[in-house]
């Protein structure tokens, strides 16, 4: 069985306005991150940072269903 790594971009071009994205959920949510390494941040902040970019992205997704 050959397994994959969740890490990989089905859009490898995407990884770009991904970080971007990622970088201005982090400001909205009140986390600092860093350019570059940032795994001296806490799980929370993570999950924070996450959590927020997944809803963001289903609310997207449903406005364009509709």
């Amino acid at each position: 069985m050959a397994y994959s790594n969740s890490n990989s971009k089905v859009v490898p071009e995407a990884r770009e306005a991904l970080d971007k994205f990622k970088y201005e959920v982090a400001s909205e949510v009140g986390v600092n991150l860093k350019q570059g390494y940032n795994g001296d941040i806490s799980a929370k902040d993570a999950g924070k940072i996450g959590g927020q970019m997944v809803r963001k992205l289903i609310q997207q997704a449903e406005s364009q269903m509709r």
